[in-house]
């Protein structure tokens, strides 16, 4: 069985359920279809492909979901990197509100896999998704959430800055956008529990098995592994940055972006009294922050991209001091569990879907959008496959664009640095000059999802019991910054 040392020293790996060790490919094999990549997507498509009774073969260089898919905050998200506004240029917003529902449906596949799988481990949690401001502009945030309502047909819930702090007790914070139909996850035993399924549809995974050639001519593509030869007649290349080896012009158009994550050890009574929101919290655009509860009492917080992978043992203190300025009341939070994980994301931050040429096709660049655009396009060429379906020529707008390189891992790295620095200036100055205090309230219920697919499990049923704060409790913090 596999161990978790195979999947580092996330919390996720300490959680996670128990796992075949898979064989590697050492016959050759002949296949209606070979995905290559073991990542969220590709498992998707292997499962997908397999219930209706096509041969599939997937192909993986280390252990499924070994990296980013199983290392991630967990968080399920409608909608895309891109900005929404300028989504709707690109494509017209007829399109824009297309691509939006087809991300949707990605997360209600994720949530009902989950549900009608029975996935140990799952974990899944509503709540929605609360992204908040952190430099006022409470028009701006009230204008935005509207017009994801209305062009985009989006659940968008605006919160003032009183609702906002109901739930989330900083000064921090300003005003915000719920979004309902959001919800989070254990990454690493969901996509564990796919692999599982995908298997028990016929589907065969092989581990340390990376595809080193592959020539997609004729009918029946071929594609070389260390120790034998596949043939298929369809090819889905599902890998992330790692499969420049392969096929580096495609790796060449994702920057690649290593994130650093910690769990906190449980924090109890601190953590519920600073922290009553129990789905996903995002404060920036930027990679700095994103956080959630997890496990009750221990708070997952994630930040500081590079575009190198750092040990992050060396990113922990850094992220435990991120917490401690929002939240000054968890003034001695520490890391119980730190750990990376690297994701390709693309120049113009959509995902990359479609058919390169006949027969082989393109499954990548997820990086930035959340979990649900992996089961989204997953489904979406599974059934390009299967039934002809060309809901993947909704992406060709979006085209391979070359990264830049070196040069351009540079520009990214700098223009996150700058752009950090100029929020936390942003910041500071609204902060300085519209100083806020926290109320003594006592916080409302949070709303489970209320998507049809979304069905309610004991975990997202359970009332939240939290301490009631009599007035004169709470002292108004007023740190900088």
């Amino acid at each position: 069985m596999a161990e978790p040392s195979d999947y580092g020293a996330s919390w996720y790996a300490s959680r996670m359920v128990q796992a075949p060790v898979r064989d590697s490919l050492a016959l050759e094999l002949d296949v209606d279809v070979c995905v290559i990549g073991g990542g969220l997507a590709g498992l998707t498509v292997a499962r997908e492909v397999a219930k209706r009774n096509w041969s599939v073969a997937l192909l993986e260089a280390r252990r499924v979901a070994w990296n980013a898919s199983g290392r991630n905050a967990g968080f399920v998200l409608p909608g895309f990197g891109a900005d929404p506004q300028a989504l709707m240029e690109k494509v017209g917003p007829a399109d824009a509100k297309t691509l939006w529902e087809l991300s949707k449906a990605g997360a209600d596949y994720i949530w009902r896999t989950v549900r009608d799988e029975q996935m140990p481990g799952a974990e899944l949690q509503g709540g929605g998704w609360l992204r908040v401001s952190k430099t006022g502009g409470e028009r701006a945030m009230a204008a935005h959430a509207e017009l994801l309502t209305r062009e985009f047909g989006a659940h968008a819930e605006f919160w003032p800055a009183e609702r906002v702090h109901q739930e989330l007790r900083s000064t921090h914070y300003y005003s915000g956008i719920r979004f309902p139909d959001a919800f989070t996850l254990n990454p690493l035993n969901y996509a564990l529990g796919l692999a599982a399924a995908a298997e028990a549809a016929g589907a065969r995974i092989f581990e340390q098995t990376p595809a080193i050639e592959i020539d997609p001519a004729g009918v029946r593509k071929r594609i070389t592994t260390p120790s034998a030869r596949l043939r298929a007649g369809q090819v889905v290349l599902a890998g992330n940055v790692h499969i420049g080896g392969l096929v580096p012009d495609l790796a060449n158009t994702l920057v690649p972006i290593s994130t650093y994550v910690i769990v906190t050890p449980p924090l109890g009574e601190p953590l519920r009294d600073a922290i009553g929101f129990r789905g996903a919290v995002s404060d920036t655009e930027l990679a700095d922050n994103h956080y959630r509860v997890v496990d009750g009492d221990r708070l997952m917080w994630t930040g500081r991209c590079t575009t190198w992978q750092g040990d992050p043992r060396r990113y922990a203190s850094a992220l435990a001091a991120d917490i401690k300025q929002i939240y000054p009341q968890l003034s001695n939070v520490e890391a119980d569990y730190a750990w990376t994980g690297t994701f390709g994301t693309t120049v113009h931050r959509m995902p990359q879907i479609g058919e390169l040429m006949p027969g082989v096709w393109i499954l990548s660049g997820f990086g930035s959008q959340g979990l649900a655009t992996t089961a989204m396009g997953g489904n979406i060429v599974a059934r390009a496959i299967l039934d002809g379906d060309q809901s993947w020529r909704r992406f060709q707008p979006f085209d391979l664009v070359w990264a830049g390189g070196v040069l351009g891992r540079m520009a990214t790295q700098a223009a996150y640095w700058y752009g950090r620095s100029r929020e936390r200036a942003e910041a500071f100055l609204v902060q300085r000059s519209h100083p806020l205090r926290l109320p003594a309230i006592e916080p409302a219920a949070t709303v489970p999802p209320e998507s049809p697919e979304q069905t309610e499990t004991a975990e997202t049923a359970a009332p939240r019991k939290r301490r009631r704060r009599k007035a004169g409790q709470d002292q108004p913090n007023t740190a900088e910054a």
